[in-house]
């Protein structure tokens, strides 16, 4: 699916070909731990999600050969990533490209305009969406630094290591993968 969208790239079509044949076993761990680790370090983001954290999401990056599955429990949050057309039932769906989801999660992006827009496609339960939007928010997710703590004592240096790789990636793709610094 193209957006068609002047302001929010999309992840080049040979890149989201050449991810197809890999398993997405490596990336769901990745992504759990990420997520789990966020829960315990940014338990009001998770608490303010109230009664809609036991919702399933479904988070589809339209660029991508994988969505994934997201339930923001606080006591213990999932995640699954699979091929699109295999995932569960889900309360909601958050569809657009990678740089658009990205972008929500670290403030590079509003999701009114992208919504009306049609940068991104919300469907389902909207009080669950509304709550996820609110909460991350919120939180001021750094995606760049939320990976890096998974690594405990080595977070620092694996955050700046981080950072240049993902200002390369964003040079390459166009898509911002870190939140802007303060005074940046």
């Amino acid at each position: 699916m193209s957006t068609n969208s002047a302001t929010v790239p999309e992840l080049p079509a040979a890149l989201s070909f050449g991810l197809r044949p890999l398993p997405l076993a490596p990336l769901a761990a990745a992504l759990d731990l990420v997520v789990k680790s966020a829960a315990r370090r940014h338990p009001a983001m998770f608490a303010r999600l109230g009664d809609q954290a036991g919702k399933r999401f479904l988070i589809e990056p339209t660029d991508l050969p994988f969505v994934v599955v997201m339930t923001p429990r606080p006591d213990d949050p999932e995640v699954q990533v699979v091929r699109p057309g295999e995932e569960p039932a889900t309360d909601a769906r958050i569809a657009g490209p990678l740089a658009a989801l990205v972008g929500l999660v670290h403030g590079a992006y509003d999701g009114d305009a992208l919504f009306f827009s049609r940068d991104l496609t919300v469907e389902g339960d909207m009080s669950a969406v509304v709550a996820l939007r609110n909460a991350l928010d919120d939180a001021e997710i750094d995606l760049v630094a939320e990976a890096a703590a998974v690594l405990g004592p080595l977070a620092q240096p694996a955050e700046t290591v981080g950072r240049i790789a993902a200002s390369l990636a964003e040079r390459i793709t166009g898509i911002a993968f870190a939140r802007p610094r303060s005074g940046s």
